[in-house]
């Protein structure tokens, strides 16, 4: 007997997505409202959720049309992102257009031969008065391009082998939090605890060991759910099936979308997928055997790439379900202002190189490097005395997403400071032996119901299971440009907080470009090259010791400086500034140290390091 074919309920919202032109990198775009309002008004978002920056989508925009029975409309453009329909209510419109797509990184879309991928944020109009109802969108094949497949996070609801066909969301916010990944691309798959896994890689070259990159994703994996759902490991030997109807995970599948690139670096969160960025050389690699035997070691970014996966991983529980209250309900159209992103990005980045020694794929003292050096990346940013972490996360719509030559000298990075505070927290309560910082995550979750939350609700579950209150230790170290009392917390837990020589850079006060030249980038507040009058923009060509008989010697490095001034505490430094060359009276500075961590106690240090608390 023949099955007769499967026949799909229209949604009341539909988008069709077809490649318009490889070549020129065009998207297009059909939109279907079944239902429209009389004057049927679209917004296309200006700001993607986990990126905070307007970043204005609808300047890719092109070729608008509305029509309804086969007549076209008349479409009116309200503002920058704001369309108005003129239609007639309650029968079936249809929008068409296209987006250009040339913007690799993970937030907006990207259209060549080789790979497409998009953030329906970039895409998708909004359908004011019909955002919750359910919204489908169908995928179609290129037939340019027929080795094409799908990667997303949508649920399927009729597709091909490939992926390409229908999907359905039950709401336009989940429709937009599902990217799309297109092409020719490397995919695997593991299962944690039961819930599928699907890692798809584009632009990996012939070396990629895709194995390693499965294990030791899924050793994060199950190390992140083991902390957010301890509950799950007694039930590790239960059916696949028995986990998805008692799995208290707040996801069925969870997908990782990894664009390997010759230079880049960057991921966004979504709730059952990830957008991640990476420099091909970073990927795990097969152990070659024609050469001469040689050790076998994976590149030492490789370790970085993992602190990602780790981070956008931990963030399906913390920013996407557990956000700030002010993002509840997400407005596309203007900025969402929060002061606490320095507990969802801060603590999220405490977490996720923690998370590689729980999973056992760093020892201690690779840690320790890399704890390392987020302090040095505090203690050598002049912008941590002048703003508060708290400010920072406010402020991350003009200042964190707009850096400048004058970001270090006038703000703090609520990634990196935020990872301190989370350390301090977490530090001090083990060191008082009520609770740990892993207790209190989960005790937020369970609070907050695993949804919306504030400052008040920390302070709150701080409290409870720390036995005092912590509202002095925020004040201080969130609110405040107090310095965090980092030696004294990390000497009580095993560990020696060593002091070495700083980089040259760090001592003169620059942040440099070395390429083609030496460029000045960033100069730092009251370091000694501020004072000697260098500016952002100059180029450093040579330097003179005042001792020196045989003139000024070719700048190509600042590891040069050393070396052609000597002992002499004076230098002549010879810029270019717009083009004008100009010589500038350097005073060598005295040497300045960075902080070095090292196990003194490993008893205290893997009680601390080697899991999550219970």
């Amino acid at each position: 007997m023949t099955r007769a074919p499967r026949v799909l309920t229209p949604a009341p919202v539909s988008f069709r997505v077809e490649i318009a032109d490889l070549h020129a990198h065009l998207f297009r775009v059909t939109l279907t409202v079944l239902r429209p309002a009389e004057k049927q008004s679209l917004h296309l978002p200006v700001w993607i959720p986990g990126s905070y920056l307007v970043r204005e989508f609808s300047k890719n925009l092109q070729n608008l049309q509305a029509l309804q029975g086969g007549r076209r409309l008349k479409t009116e453009q309200l503002s920058k992102a704001q369309w108005s329909v003129d239609c007639v209510a309650d029968v079936p419109l249809q929008v068409q257009y296209e987006v250009y797509a040339f913007d690799s990184s993970v937030r907006t879309a990207w259209l060549d031969a080789e790979r497409g991928f998009f953030n329906g944020t970039s895409l998708f109009f909004q359908v004011k008065g019909q955002e919750a109802l359910p919204h489908a969108l169908e995928l179609v094949p290129c037939a340019q391009v027929p080795a094409w497949k799908v990667a997303t996070g949508l649920s399927a609801r009729k597709v091909d082998r490939h992926g390409f066909g229908s999907y359905l969301a039950n709401n336009y916010d989940t429709l937009v939090d599902c990217p799309v990944e297109l092409g020719d691309f490397w995919s695997g798959s593991f299962e944690a605890y039961g819930i599928a896994h699907r890692f798809v890689v584009a632009g990996a070259p012939p070396s990629f060991d895709g194995g390693q990159l499965l294990k030791d994703t899924q050793a994060i994996c199950e190390a992140e759910l083991r902390f957010w759902h301890p509950e799950i490991v007694k039930n590790n030997s239960a059916s696949r099936s028995t986990h998805k109807r008692e799995s208290p995970i707040p996801f069925k599948n969870y997908l990782f979308m990894l664009n390997a690139v010759h230079d880049g670096y960057g991921g966004l969160e979504h709730c059952n997928s990830t957008a991640l960025i990476c420099t091909r050389k970073d990927l795990p690699r097969q152990p070659r055997t024609t050469l001469a035997p040689t050790t076998h070691k994976q590149p030492e970014g490789y370790t970085t790439l993992l602190g990602l996966i780790s981070h956008e991983y931990f963030h399906t529980w913390n920013v996407k379900r557990l956000r700030p209250a002010e993002l509840a309900r997400y407005d596309y159209a203007q900025e969402n202002y929060t002061a606490l992103l320095w507990f969802f990005e801060g603590f999220t980045s405490y977490y996720d190189d923690l998370f590689l020694r729980h999973a056992r794929l760093i020892d201690s003292t690779t840690y320790c490097k890399l704890l390392s050096k987020t302090i040095n990346q505090v203690l050598q940013t002049p912008g941590r005395q002048l703003q508060s972490v708290a400010q920072a996360s406010f402020d991350a719509w003009v200042k964190y997403y707009r850096q400048d030559e004058n970001t270090p000298n006038a703000t703090v990075s609520y990634y990196t400071k935020g990872a301190l505070v989370a350390l301090c927290l977490d530090l001090t309560l083990r060191a008082e032996g009520k609770t740990t910082l892993d207790n209190v995550m989960r005790g937020l979750w369970k609070r907050c119901d695993g949804g919306p939350m504030a400052e008040s609700d920390l302070l709150a579950v701080l409290q409870e299971l720390g036995g005092r209150s912590f509202a002095k230790e925020i004040k201080q170290w969130v609110h405040s440009t107090r310095e965090l009392p980092l030696a004294e917390l990390l000497e009580q837990h095993g560990l020696q907080v060593n002091k070495e020589p700083d980089q040259i850079a760090q001592q003169l006060g620059l942040r440099v470009k070395e390429s083609g030249g030496l460029f000045i980038h960033q100069v730092l507040r009251d370091g000694v090259a501020e004072q000697a009058g260098f500016a952002a923009g100059d180029e450093w060509i040579a330097v003179e010791a005042t001792s020196a008989k045989d003139g000024p010697w070719r700048m190509q490095t600042l590891e040069d400086l050393t070396l052609y001034t000597g002992k002499d505490r004076l230098v002549k430094a010879w810029i270019a500034r717009d083009k004008r060359l100009q010589t500038l009276t350097l005073t060598m500075p005295k040497p300045s140290l960075a902080v070095r961590l090292s196990v003194r106690d490993a008893k205290d240090v893997n009680q601390w390091l080697e899991g999550p608390g219970s």
